[in-house]
């Protein structure tokens, strides 16, 4: 079983940053894609951003050029810097990783850290 832990949350003013981490533990023989998500009230879980163990990316439209998605795969950490925020980027962030425990695949959910952007 794979456990994602998060962290990083918090309150902060529009324009503001945070840094989310997420690591993973547990019987892990390799990772294909670490990722976040995040779900505001009332909404769906939409992709934030996401990298594989290629090294390639992928950004929502709505964060390009503010969020940056960085992986230490040594560590099988992976790290949001979320800078410029604004209001509509209130959710709860959840981190995601799926790859290959050496007998099956894995897809793992985090717990989910608040993220609040409010004056």
């Amino acid at each position: 079983q794979v456990q994602l832990v998060e962290s990083g949350g918090g309150l902060v003013q529009p324009g503001g940053s945070l840094r989310l981490s997420c690591a993973a533990s547990g019987r892990i023989l390799s990772i294909n894609t670490m990722g976040w998500y995040r779900q505001a009230p009332g909404k769906q879980r939409d992709l934030v951003a996401d990298t594989t163990s290629g090294g390639s990316t992928n950004y929502a439209d709505s964060v390009k050029g503010r969020f940056t998605i960085s992986k230490d795969n040594a560590e099988n950490t992976v790290y949001l810097q979320m800078n410029s925020l604004k209001p509509e980027d209130t959710a709860v962030y959840y981190c995601y990783a799926d790859g290959f425990d050496g007998r099956a695949g894995f897809d793992s959910w985090g717990q989910g850290t608040q993220v609040t952007i409010s004056s």
